[in-house]
């Protein structure tokens, strides 16, 4: 196989489109019932959860392809779980790993037409990334799913990537 490389000037290569994307489906999302057992159980604050026709969540065809490999390679139930914890310089970071299993506060996520390529993302992250795109970056340092573009997120984080904060 041949590849050909260009090389660019840095103002051009700040036009470089993110690949396409399409709105993932919501296969299913947390009852209120699933989440009142878990509250009895934890000291935990109380969650709002995001109306379902209002849960949102972008997905590259990249990241819906390598989903659908590691599902191959895993069994069908792999999924990728993405959760929002507090930390970093910007006050947030995302922790993105293969689940083997749906939890009940979570919302399940499907490219409409690769599948199987299941994301779940718990009903506390939900409201702090809605809307989010997940796409899967190959870079000469290695591969990994990332999130590329939060509508909750002010600009585009810190420095390093990790962090981010929240648009208030």
């Amino acid at each position: 196989t041949r590849r050909n490389f260009a090389s660019t000037s840095s103002a051009r290569a700040a036009q470089v489109q993110h690949p396409p994307t399409q709105r993932a489906e919501l296969v299913s999302y947390p009852s209120p019932s699933s989440i009142r057992q878990e509250d009895e159980d934890s000291d935990d604050p109380e969650v709002d959860l995001v109306p379902p026709e209002q849960a949102s969540l972008q997905m590259t065809e990249r990241a819906a392809e390598q989903l659908r490999a590691v599902a191959q390679k895993q069994g069908g139930d792999a999924a990728l779980r993405v959760a929002v914890e507090s930390g970093g310089c910007h006050g947030y970071q995302y922790r993105l790993q293969l689940a083997k299993k749906k939890e009940p506060d979570d919302y399940h996520f499907s490219h409409p037409r690769i599948k199987p390529s299941n994301i779940y993302v718990d009903a506390i992250s939900l409201p702090l990334m809605n809307g989010a795109t997940i796409d899967y970056a190959t870079e000469l340092i290695g591969s990994s799913f990332k999130v590329i573009e939060n509508p909750q997120a002010k600009n585009n984080g810190c420095g390093c990537g990790i962090s981010w904060e929240l648009k208030l």
